[in-house]
Order: structure tokens, then sequence, then C-alpha cells
């Protein structure tokens, strides 16, 4: 556990930019569609009125602190805009909150009906993005003594412990009555991140998923029949890739599915959804080697949809999971 610990932690010390070569990796939420302004940006009002999305992620809790990751947004469609606005807030803390990344993001997404039966959406996001360390939580070599440990003051002086930088990620959606696919691309001009001498650019990351809503009887989704929702998602930033495959199942107000992440984990959900209202609780099983170690993650998600009166008929809102 320790070896794991200390590995954990130069992990995270190589994220932060102390090695010249290092690159980061962006935190991941499983309930995809509950953050669907941190999946697409594209997805910027595509449920037409205000809605409002909360997230909370606790990876790896068996290591307490290791990664932490909160999200709220907010988005409408507006009409005079021809599409939807966003406003998307993320924070990770890293190593008990040793290393914290934030993020605040304004969205706007084009919609255009292509016919009665498709619809693109077109989505731009531009963040400010802030990586901060707490050089208090650091220990170097020449802070420890060889009989008593950890006892000294380090003679080693933080160039800086905060960088702020403009991001920027694009993203598209089309989709029809029971069919969506979609692809975005997050940090596009790779901003450097790095707190020493030396570049560190935060590499793009590349998404693609697609989906259907699938009525078991009739041939179109009702809100007391079965429907099923298979779906995939293929994510790449730098070396990392990740396929996820899965589905939902739902029934009335209750919703379940199930993933598989390539060779990583199976992850199981489990939601409750009306109108105005959608909470879900998802759980990550590690089937890697770090099984024993971690004990999977733990996801929360809570959604409140607000009603409205939308002035054209003409819009249409996007059929897909809400988890």
């Amino acid at each position: 556990m320790k070896k794991l610990y200390i590995l954990l932690l130069t992990i995270m010390a190589l994220t932060a930019g102390i090695s010249f070569d290092a690159k980061a990796q962006d935190p991941q939420f499983t309930q995809f569609y509950a953050n669907p302004l941190y999946l697409n940006p594209a997805f910027a009002g595509s449920a037409n009125c205000p809605r409002i999305c909360l997230n909370f992620r606790d990876e790896w809790p068996n290591i307490p602190g290791t990664y932490v990751t909160y999200s709220g947004s907010y988005d409408q469609h507006v009409d005079a805009l021809s599409g939807g606005i966003g406003l998307l807030v993320t924070q990770d803390q890293a190593g008990q909150a040793t290393l914290t990344t934030s993020n605040v993001s304004a969205i706007y997404a084009f919609q255009l009906p292509i016919n009665r039966n498709f619809t693109i959406s077109a989505g731009f996001q531009a963040t400010y993005h802030q990586k901060s360390v707490d050089w208090s939580k650091l220990t170097f070599g020449d802070m420890i003594d060889p009989t008593r440990g950890f006892v000294y003051n380090t003679g080693e002086v933080p160039v800086r412990t905060s960088i702020g930088v403009p991001d920027f990620s694009a993203g598209m959606l089309g989709y029809s009555k029971n069919v969506f696919m979609g692809f975005s691309v997050d940090h596009l001009t790779q901003p450097d991140e790095s707190f020493v001498t030396g570049a560190s650019p935060l590499p793009m990351k590349i998404t693609v998923h697609a989906g259907a809503m699938i009525p078991v009887n009739g041939h179109s989704v009702q809100d007391d029949q079965v429907t099923i929702s298979p779906n995939v998602i293929f994510q790449k930033q730098q070396d990392f890739q990740q396929l996820e495959l899965g589905f939902y199942a739902m029934k009335g107000p209750i919703v379940g599915g199930i993933w598989y992440r390539n060779q990583d984990a199976i992850i199981l959900l489990i939601g409750f959804q009306k109108k105005t209202i959608k909470m879900g609780y998802s759980y990550d099983v590690t089937i890697s080697k770090l099984t024993e170690q971690t004990a999977g993650s733990h996801e929360l998600s809570l959604i409140f949809q607000f009603s409205c009166h939308p002035h054209h008929r003409t819009f249409r809102t996007i059929s897909c999971p809400s988890f």
C-alpha cells in the first residue's frame, strides 16, 4: 500500500509539471449523460428548458483523497441566439488537494434542423483553466533525518504555485428521433501548465460517442414503457485511449445501467428520474490488478430539469439517457 501511494504521488507530481516531459490527463465522469456539457459542449441547450447538473466523483476511496472531482453546470436554449448557452464549473483535487485543477467555462451551441427528422448542434467552449499546488504538502529529500524521518524544513523554493491560462474546446452533435452521435475536441490550443522551466502542454482530448433509445414495445419512447439504450464512447488523450461499451434500461422512473471499460472496470448504475429531478449513483468495479488497493470509484449525480414554454415549435430536444 505504501509503495502504491508513493507511486500515485509521483504521478501527480509529474502531472503538475515538475517533470519536463509530463503530460496531464483530464478527470473523467462515468455518468456521461448526467454531465452532458462536460462530455460535449454541443449538448448546451439540448433539453430546451433550463437545466442544472451537479456531479461528484470519488475515485479510489481506499486511498483517501486520491482523486475527488466536483462539477456543476447550467444550460438552456435561447430562441434569439438560435441555440443553447451554458456555464460549466469543475474542480479536481488530487493527493488530498495537493494538486487542484479548476475550470470555468462559457459555452454556446448553434442548433440547425437539417430536416424534419435530423438536427445538428455545433458547440464552442471558452475556459479559464487554473492549476495550483499546495507546496506545504510536498516532501523533499533534504527534509529527511535518517532516524527521525521528515523533521527538517526544505531548502526548495517554489517557482510558482498557481497557473491560469485560457483554454478552448469544440464539439458537434447529430440526432434524430431515437439515435444520436457526436464528437468533441478539448484543449484545442494545448495550453502550457508547467510550474517550472520548460513546457508542459495539456494534450488535446478527442471524444467520440453514439447511442440509441430503443422502445421494447411500440414505435416511440414513452414514460411508462421499457426502453433500452445501447451506447459507445471512445476517448483519446495523448497516449491514453479508452473504449467504453454499455447500455441503460429504463422503466417508468427507474433506470439501470452497466458499462464495460476496456480491461479496467465494470460500471454499475442505478437512477431515479421524474420530469423535474433526476438522481443517479454509479460504482466502478475495478477488474485490473489494482482491485484490492483502490476499492473502485463512487459517483453521484443530481439534475434539475425546469419546465418552460418554448416559443418555437420547430425546436427538437434530444432523446438520450439521463445518466
